[in-house]
């Protein structure tokens, strides 16, 4: 029973453990795009939307919400193909 009143304790703890490490992904993940754009041969319609991807993801990095920055990002690196 006593392991019930810890559980919510230790999700906390994980979740603001987890949030700097996002934090600073996003800035990365922003730089790998930016590098992949300059070499990327895409179609001007996947070039114009890893832009807006990439836009969003850094709008949201900036307003502090890292964990959709982190899922937009990885939409504009999978269209470049870039881990």
């Amino acid at each position: 029973m006593r392991i019930l009143h810890i559980l919510p304790v230790l999700a906390m703890a994980g979740a603001l453990v987890a949030a700097p490490a996002l934090a600073s992904q996003c800035p990365m993940d922003v730089g790998k795009i930016d590098a992949a754009l300059k070499t990327a041969e895409l179609s001007e319609a996947d070039k114009a939307e890893v832009m807006k991807l990439r836009d969003e993801g850094e709008a949201l990095h900036n307003s502090g919400d890292h964990a959709k920055s982190v899922e937009t990002l990885a939409k504009a690196k999978a269209i470049l193909k870039v881990e």
